[in-house]
């Protein structure tokens, strides 16, 4: 384990998963002590502070992001995977949500350490998700035994193809909420909106943008100048966090705000994200299944405004900001979600020793 002295620095790789940002580690890297963890990725980060100008940070919370990594002990798991979100402009590291894109650089990560073998072409890679203990089996381009970031695969919000990362998630229904429904209603209303309250994979708050006073369709840099807006979700929000088991989440990253409305271009539904708030540029993984979930709940405010496709096996675009994030949902015979899997790509970007 390095002594993390500055003279030596920490071995840390740095990549693009999905539409995020961050350092990936590997756990025996890092300090054991969570605290002494957590300010040290502070520093790394160059956190607190709005441009992170001191830090690899990249002044945004989709860019100061932490993937720790290590083999796993468990029956049918190749590695552990711990996501910690470091706040920008405050001293906060949280371990209280997944995050489904820098999820995508977890499985190349593992392999370019050593900690999986490549098994030919394509290589599948187990992965437990620790913040809420759920399973995640990414599969990586591997050929002639090593991994590559060329391809084409395309996603919004990434410009240029990359190699494919096909994410398939499995049992994530209540992975932080103990329900997939925490509240056990489909529908509730708090401050005078109606809400579904769900949990599929990333707690969520999902309304129809028209009821809190705005079309659905504004660009980022809209929302975030709506103070008004921002005060209104958040006071939900607050209000949510005890009905969905999460008890007082003011200093907490979820659960998030997703604002929805009728699609535009040919997708199931459109949203507008928070997390919490700052508007999203796009959406993440895990919140464009619990949005693609909740399209699926009959009564729900998404379902009252989604275009849904027929038969067991829905592939349900979710429109965002920048393009749109297509989620494949299968359901059992009760109608019940039962796995969702999605295309990721990622891009190794450095690798070497970062100093705090």
């Amino acid at each position: 384990m390095s002594d993390g002295t500055e003279q030596d620095g920490i071995r840390c790789m740095w990549m693009r998963g999905g539409t995020s940002k961050g350092g990936y580690f590997l756990k025996q890297d890092l300090p054991a002590d969570s605290a002494q963890r957590d300010a040290l990725l502070l520093a790394i980060m160059g956190s607190p502070d709005a441009r992170q100008i001191d830090g690899m940070g990249g002044a945004d919370p989709l860019t100061s992001k932490v993937a720790v990594v290590s083999r796993s002990q468990r029956q049918d798991i190749d590695v552990d995977y711990l996501f910690l979100q470091v706040f920008v402009d405050q001293a906060i590291v949280t371990d209280a949500q997944n995050c489904g894109n820098i999820l995508a650089g977890v499985g190349p990560f593992a392999i370019e350490r050593g900690l999986v073998a490549a098994t030919g072409d394509e290589t599948p890679v187990r992965i437990f998700m620790e913040n809420t203990g759920q399973v995640a089996i990414a599969t990586v381009a591997t050929p002639g035994g090593k991994v590559t970031y060329q391809g084409d695969a395309r996603i919004d919000g990434v410009p240029g193809s990359h190699a494919p990362v096909p994410v398939e998630f499995r049992d994530t229904a209540g992975s932080s909420c103990g329900a997939l429904l925490p509240s056990g209603n489909a529908r509730d209303v708090i401050d005078g909106v109606a809400v579904t309250l769900i949990d599929n994979g990333m707690p969520c708050i999902v309304m129809k943008a028209a009821d809190v006073g705005i079309t659905g369709y504004e660009d980022r840099e809209t929302l975030d100048a709506d103070k008004a807006l921002k005060a209104r979700i958040e006071a939900i929000r607050l209000k949510a966090g005890p009905l969905m088991n999460l008890g007082d989440v003011a200093a907490q990253s979820v659960p998030k705000i997703m604002l929805v409305a009728s699609p535009r271009n040919g997708g199931a539904i459109c949203v507008r994200s928070f997390i919490p708030q700052r508007a999203h540029a796009t959406i993440g993984v895990l919140g464009a299944v619990s949005v693609a979930t909740a399209c699926l709940v009959p009564g729900s405010p998404a379902a009252e405004v989604a275009i849904l496709p027929p038969g067991p096996r829905k592939t349900l675009s979710v429109e965002h900001p920048t393009g749109e994030m297509s989620c494949v949902l299968e359901l059992d015979e009760a109608g019940a979600v039962r796995t969702a899997a999605l295309l990721r790509t990622a891009r190794k970007l450095m690798d070497g020793m970062v100093f705090p």
